[in-house]
């Protein structure tokens, strides 16, 4: 493959993309809000995921365009942030649109960032891409608008992959180091109720299905999670017993009312039950390489 252009990929995810590809491609680009370098042998080109301003021109001739802006979630849901968390992705996404539907010779594949929380909470139904219920909240709606932003413009020589991702669990960024770090001083017991479902995907399984559906060239709505989502409670046992913690103190909603207002965050993030699957991936063949938790996470910690 020629080259990969990752926009808003200096991140967590980024990382993890491009230590997958670096021998995989010629060339990666990264477009980025920081200044434009070159740092072993990997281009930075700033961009400002709003407007054009020379970016653009690095699509041309790329084989692969994975899109990963948008501000994070983890975060407060004041008036300023939700208006931010839903328009740095409809932004980015439209401008990209523009971008693909401006090159000579545009992108072969675009696979856009979108996310496995669009289903509704579901304590009884697995999610997969054909059945899959959509609810109706602020997260799930910005998802919405963010498919569709993404959906809408047609792209006739460019394939469009939309992939769903639960949380990625990884050794140097995401979720589990919090997690981890809440099991090691004792507070790893079950989070509100405990039966929630967690969706869930080792950094290398998300890696490798990125790697995969561009292999089958792949389109449309992708689930990027583990075949096996699991209840809050049972996570929280295992990743105590990974780190070789006794006991865990459960937190329940109010508790963790009052811990996600001092770090700044909402308690959705952990309440919230993602009981999603990952059908299409599955269908095509796709061989996970961490699909058991309690392998990912003794993994994880013996890196």
């Amino acid at each position: 493959m020629s080259k990969l252009i990752i926009a808003s990929g200096t991140g967590f995810l980024g990382q993890v993309l491009i230590n997958h590809f670096k021998n995989k491609f010629e060339e990666i680009v990264i477009l980025t809000r920081e200044k434009s370098q070159t740092i072993d042998g990997i281009k930075y080109v700033n961009w400002n995921a709003k407007t054009f301003s020379g970016w653009e021109m690095e699509l041309e001739n790329a084989t692969v365009l994975i899109n990963l802006a948008g501000k994070s979630v983890d975060c407060r849901y004041t008036k300023k942030n939700k208006k931010e968390i839903l328009w740095s992705r409809i932004d980015s996404t439209k401008i990209l649109n523009k971008a693909v539907l401006n090159c000579k010779n545009p992108p072969k594949h675009w696979l856009n960032s979108s996310t496995a929380t669009i289903y509704r909470f579901s304590l009884d139904k697995q999610m997969d891409e054909v059945d899959g219920e959509i609810g109706n909240d602020f997260s799930i709606n910005v998802a919405l608008s963010w498919e569709k932003a993404f959906f809408k413009t047609e792209t006739p020589n460019t394939l469009k992959t939309a992939l769903r991702t639960s949380i990625v669990l990884g050794k140097n960024g995401g979720a589990f180091i919090p997690l981890k770090t809440l099991a090691k001083i004792g507070f790893g017991g079950k989070q509100g109720k405990g039966n929630q479902f967690v969706s869930w995907i080792h950094e290398d399984d998300f890696a490798d299905a990125v790697d995969f559906i561009i292999e089958k060239e792949m389109s449309g709505i992708i689930n990027i999670v583990s075949p096996t989502p699991i209840r809050n409670v049972d996570f929280m046992e295992k990743l105590r017993k990974a780190v070789g913690f006794p006991f865990g103190i459960p937190l329940n909603t109010f508790f963790l009312e009052i811990g996600s207002f001092f770090i700044r965050t909402e308690t959705e993030l952990v309440l919230k039950s993602r009981n999603v699957i990952p059908k299409r991936l599955l269908e095509n063949g796709f061989e996970f390489k961490f699909g058991d938790i309690d392998e990912a996470f003794k993994n994880l910690l013996n890196k």
